[in-house]
């Protein structure tokens, strides 16, 4: 798998992730915010709300995706590009996966829980119907530095 290049408008949407990103922390959650874009508008956008709803399945990725599936009424969201700070987790991905989008874009990898870039290798099988480009390192630096700043404070 080829890594693609970032388009502009991947560096416009995940400008507007780290602004989430940035609430998050502010609300003192793992700074991750995701959004999700159908023809250029966004149909849906999250950030991690883990400990305000006291629900592992809080995580950014998969309330933004609750929000563009309500939004556009489907349970598919064929043509949708999900823009996320941080590599969707193997929850995420797997929720990605089943809502069939067309992309997914991040930006800092996470070494230890970090699915997407596995995933991604599965959906090159030939066998399969659905395809998912997978675009990463889209405001990496900005999106590693927000967790950094943010664990460090955690730990004093």
């Amino acid at each position: 798998m080829s890594p693609l290049q970032p388009t502009s408008e991947d560096e416009r949407w995940m400008a507007r992730c780290l602004e989430l990103a940035a609430a998050a922390a502010t609300a003192d959650e793992v700074p991750v915010g995701a959004l999700v874009v159908v023809d250029g508008v966004v149909v849906g956008e999250g950030q991690n709300r883990v400990e305000a709803q006291r629900s592992p399945l809080a995580h950014a990725e998969l309330l933004a995706v609750q929000a563009a599936l309500a939004a556009v009424g489907q349970k598919r969201l064929p043509s949708a590009v999900v823009y996320c700070t941080l590599e969707p987790c193997f929850l995420c991905a797997g929720a990605l996966l089943h809502a069939r989008v067309a992309k997914v874009v991040f930006g800092a990898r996470d070494p230890k829980f970090g699915a997407v870039r596995s995933l991604a290798t599965l959906l090159e099988d030939p066998r399969l119907n659905h395809r998912c480009t997978v675009v990463e390192g889209v405001g990496a630096s900005a999106s590693a530095e927000l967790l950094r700043a943010f664990f460090r404070a955690k730990r004093g």
